[in-house]
């Protein structure tokens, strides 16, 4: 019986300023999983930097000022989210924590491969136990979490030399990133005290860097994404320092 194949990620073209400038539309209208510059080469550190400038100067120069122009037109508080943290955690978790841990969770993942799918599945059901842990006996809790990590290391090592995409992968990726940056920016108004309407249009950034870390990610790979997320929330907090 003759077997099924499935077609490869994508191959991106080669690296130009002007040419990645133009690659970023055409990708939003029609977004695929693709191969990877990386950060081993000069080109993947360059199409990083253009990237990052995109990132910062639609942030700083549109977006920012229309969510700041919508915030007093609806006198809106603030995010709060910030304040509970421990004091000192503020630099530490916006620079490296966050960019680690949201990039891993929501684009880690998006190069469809087998493992990479199923560690996002034990993140879920991992996400699922922790919200069901007050209601759980102690040693079922920890009995199931024990389990989890076996299952999430098992499936890792036995998945290992499965590097093609799941089938319908590839199909289904342009919904599957628009889907993951609504996501990703829904999650974010969780940073403010009330929710509502009127809410919605302040993660707009979230957005926006979604839509960008989701393209660095396909285009430079997942470290590239991880750095630029640092740097454009490093620059947002130098704003903020200077703003007050």
């Amino acid at each position: 019986m003759a077997t099924r194949t499935h077609p490869p990620a994508r191959s991106a073209p080669p690296f130009a300023p002007l040419g990645m400038l133009r690659e970023l539309p055409s990708f939003l209208r029609r977004p695929a999983v693709l191969t990877p510059i990386g950060l081993r080469r000069r080109e993947g550190w360059a199409a990083l930097g253009v990237l990052e400038t995109v990132h910062i100067a639609g942030l700083f120069l549109l977006v920012l000022p229309l969510i700041g122009i919508w915030q007093q037109a609806m006198h809106l508080s603030p995010p709060d989210a910030f304040d509970k943290l421990p004091g000192g955690w503020l630099l530490p978790f916006t620079i490296l924590i966050a960019p680690i841990a949201e990039e891993a969770l929501f684009r880690g993942w998006q190069t469809g491969r087998p493992r990479a799918l199923w560690l996002l599945a034990c993140t879920v059901v991992l996400a699922i136990l922790v919200v069901c842990a007050k209601g759980m006996a102690p040693m079922v809790l920890a009995g199931a979490l024990a389990a989890l990590a076996l299952a999430a290391l098992g499936g890792w090592i036995a998945l290992r030399k499965r590097r093609a995409p799941m089938a319908g992968f590839l199909a289904a990726y342009p919904a599957v990133f628009w889907i993951v940056a609504l996501v990703f920016a829904g999650v974010h108004l969780t940073n403010y005290p009330a929710v509502s309407v009127l809410t919605l249009p302040l993660v707009l950034p979230q957005l926006w860097a979604a839509l960008l870390l989701g393209f660095t990610r396909q285009r430079v790979g997942l470290h590239a994404a991880m750095l630029q997320h640092a740097g454009a929330n490093a620059a947002t907090m130098l704003l903020v320092h200077f703003g007050t």
